[in-house]
């Protein structure tokens, strides 16, 4: 995989063109992407003991509708990917932690005393900012990837192009901010959802679950399933996070309720959950006095959002999005920094792995791309806004130079509406509305901008999108 040097003979340098963090399915569909448009020289690094990410532990199915026709579990989609993978001997180290991401001008043939300042000093990085001048005059920053394993030890992989693919995680108790005691029996919707289809541990036989995202609704099903009783879902907001499907086939199909504007208020128990109380929310998401009930059970699943894994991202120092916590980027899904692009969960929360897929297929094109020099460098950046209703887009600015015949946008709204007009604009300008029966902030949309359009507006300095009546 590459040459190889080393710094101060202790840590191990490689040469690649193009490194993918994250072996779940966004970095195996990039890697792929990538290979298939002629880079031979790249490594996917994966810090679990397997490639498939998350879809190892999602036994259900519903997978692949979209990517391959027919319907499948979550390991038999990840499956086919990986099998694509070792057929391509596309390179992977497993176990694998990346814990630094830089950049740096130096060449590994002339390390000198310069070399040992790569992972400590800021004599041999360069920030985003020094990144993008570096483009600009004419030179191509290289990629600095620091990962380390109990195989291999400390080493560096020096990459011309890397694409982010981490995807995210659960968001834990103590950003929920919900009192009482620290008991046996809390877990996330992912941690009991792992315990269950992958280590065939039970978590508890009484639950109640906290959110309606998609984990949390699919954990229901399959509690009851290995014979729990679940007596409840609430959920803090007005509306379920999670997939409208999720809802009917998990909890409506076998009696749970789903209780919204409702949250945890306490916990009862000092060694093992005991119950929990529960109480109404105002406006303000605030609880309402004389509301609260107290349910006995003995598990509480937290299922309250998923957060984009994006530290690495910030050590980068890319300029990253707050609707999304994950970096802004432009149509060919590259960051503020030249050659580092992102796709999947660690860009935004999915609701499919299909649009996963599709995602970080093209992120995976566009950085061969850029490593063959056929991507030209951002010149005119159109922003696309979001109006009303419409809480963020992905990509967040357009070059309309680079874009395709057709650019795919996708985005999420703030609340639930009904019969309203998504609306295009450009330069405010309404150019597009499509009549929608229903859009929820647990179902992700999509618009397609023609490049034709784009082209025919005169000093085009906008694109926004807006739920109107």
């Amino acid at each position: 995989m590459g040459s190889a040097c080393k710094v101060h003979g202790w840590v191990e340098r490689m040469r690649v063109d193009l490194v993918i963090i994250g072996g779940g399915p966004a970095g195996l569909a990039a890697a792929i992407a990538a290979r298939e448009a002629g880079i031979e020289n790249l490594v996917i690094l994966e810090r679990d003991a397997r490639l498939g990410g998350i879809l190892n532990q999602c036994i259900h199915n519903g997978f692949g509708l979209h990517t391959f026709k027919e319907e499948l579990t979550g390991p038999e989609y990840a499956g086919r990917y990986i099998e694509k993978v070792r057929e391509m001997k596309i390179p992977y180290r497993l176990d694998t932690i990346v814990i630094d991401l830089g950049e740096t001008q130096e060449d590994c043939a002339d390390h000198g005393e310069e070399a040992g300042r790569v992972n400590g000093e800021s004599g041999g990085r360069r920030s985003a900012a020094e990144g993008v001048r570096e483009q600009s005059r004419g030179g191509r920053a290289r990629k600095l990837v620091t990962a380390m394993s109990r195989k291999d030890g400390l080493y560096t992989i020096e990459a011309e192009a890397v694409i982010l693919a981490m995807g995210c995680r659960e968001r834990p108790r103590g950003a929920l901010n919900i009192p009482g005691y620290r008991p046996a029996g809390i877990y996330s919707a992912g941690t009991a959802q792992r315990y269950v289809n992958m280590e065939g541990r039970m978590p508890g036989r009484e639950v109640v679950i906290l959110g309606s995202g998609d984990i949390g609704l699919i954990m229901a099903r399959r509690m009851t399933l290995e014979g729990a009783k679940v007596k409840l879902v609430a959920e803090l907001m007005p509306y379920s996070g999670g997939l409208k499907r999720n809802i009917v086939q998990c909890l409506d199909d076998y009696g749970i309720p789903l209780r919204l504007r409702t949250t945890v208020v306490n916990i009862k128990g000092k060694e093992r959950v005991e119950a929990v109380v529960v109480a109404k929310v105002d406006e303000n998401s605030r609880p309402i006095p004389g509301t609260e009930e107290e349910i006995p059970c003995d598990t509480l699943l937290l299922s309250c959002g998923l957060i984009p894994e994006n530290e690495l991202s910030g050590k980068l120092g890319l300029a990253m999005n707050p609707a999304t916590n994950g970096p802004l980027v432009n149509e060919s899904l590259e960051t503020g920094v030249p050659g580092v692009f992102a796709c999947g969960n660690v860009l935004h929360v999915h609701d499919l792995v299909d649009y996963v897929s599709e995602e970080a297929a093209q992120a995976g094109r566009k950085a061969a791309s850029y490593l063959q020099g056929n991507l030209p460098k951002p010149q005119e950046e159109i922003p696309v806004r979001v109006g009303k209703g419409v809480r963020y887009t992905v990509p967040g600015a357009v070059d309309v130079r680079r874009m395709g015949e057709t650019q795919l946008i996708r985005f999420r709204v703030d609340n639930v509406y009904r019969d309203k007009n998504l609306e295009v604009c450009l330069n405010g300008k309404p150019v597009s509305s499509r009549r929608k029966r229903m859009l929820a902030p647990g179902e992700m949309e999509q618009v397609v901008l023609r490049k034709a359009d784009l082209e025919g507006v005169l000093d085009l300095r906008e694109i926004s999108l807006q739920i109107v009546d």
